[in-house]
């Protein structure tokens, strides 16, 4: 088998998962190794993404790791058995790596928590909008590669009308619902369009107004995807030098205790819909 040219984050973060399992055993590479009857560095690649490893080996290695957690090795098994293409990889060479491993990320969730304070969400952006934020790139991006991510966003947001969508959540300051990306009439389309989606019973919009007396958090992008199992969870931060992927069990809590906390700053569902519309309205 050829080693892998490029590793997905997913793959890197079954290979994390492989290794966690392996020091909970409190057993070095070379002492997996001898217990399964292969070369250490066979470990090593492994638990890098370097080489893929099959559903048969996750079994073995956690048994021979004493793992009790039989529903964790299952959930493991099935990233492993993954197999194709996900459409996003059409992409690859065209947009950073960065954008397809969120888009995996999304595709695999059970579901998606995010807070935004300047910017409105991806996933429920028009496409006059993503255009306005994209040429507001710097260094200014060419015209072709606006245009790809235009399309790739758009692509993207087709999560949340599949049948079996990740539940979804985002937490929007009212700050990024008065930005005027694009101008005015540009706005005004795209909060229809985020009132539409607010229609949709997977998902929930809440809105942090002005008034609040303050909320948790800063204004970096978070987004949290919930795996099939806790530890399994991924947070998404969208920072200027690129995405970056926290999967430690503490990074995890930290965020979603921040999210809870952030939640508690917002209007209900319904006062954040009607908060909406009226700064629509007033477009």
């Amino acid at each position: 088998m050829a080693p892998r040219t490029v590793t997905t984050a997913r793959q890197r973060r079954l290979g994390t998962e492989l290794r966690k399992m392996r020091e909970a055993a409190n057993l070095t590479a070379r002492e997996a190794a001898r217990l399964i009857g292969v070369d250490h560095t066979k470990i090593s690649h492994m638990e890098t993404a370097r080489f893929g490893v099959s559903a048969d080996r996750i079994r073995v290695l956690a048994d021979a790791y004493g793992c009790p957690d039989r529903a964790y090795v299952d959930a493991l098994v099935a990233m492993a058995a993954e197999r194709g293409r996900g459409w996003w990889e059409e992409y690859r060479g065209i947009l950073p790596d960065g954008f397809l491993d969120l888009t995996e990320l999304e595709n695999k969730a059970t579901s998606l928590r995010t807070y935004q304070v300047t910017h409105l969400p991806g996933l429920a952006q028009t496409p006059d909008y993503a255009r306005a934020v994209f040429e507001l790139t710097f260094p200014r991006l060419p015209k072709d590669d606006v245009e790809a991510r235009i399309a790739h966003r758009m692509r993207r947001a087709q999560v949340l009308s599949r049948s079996d969508s990740p539940r979804y959540s985002a937490i929007i300051h009212e700050a990024a619902l008065r930005m005027r990306f694009g101008g005015r009439e540009v706005a005004r389309r795209q909060l229809e369009h985020l009132l539409t989606l607010s229609m949709n019973p997977r998902c929930e919009l809440r809105v942090i107004p002005f008034e609040s007396a303050g909320f948790a958090g800063s204004g970096q992008a978070v987004l949290y995807a919930s795996g099939p199992l806790p530890q399994l969870d991924t947070v998404h931060l969208d920072t200027a030098h690129g995405a970056t992927f926290l999967s430690a069990d503490a990074e995890l809590g930290a965020y979603r205790d921040l999210l809870d906390a952030m939640a508690r700053s917002t209007l209900s569902v319904k006062q954040s819909r009607e908060a909406i519309k009226d700064i629509a309205q007033k477009l």
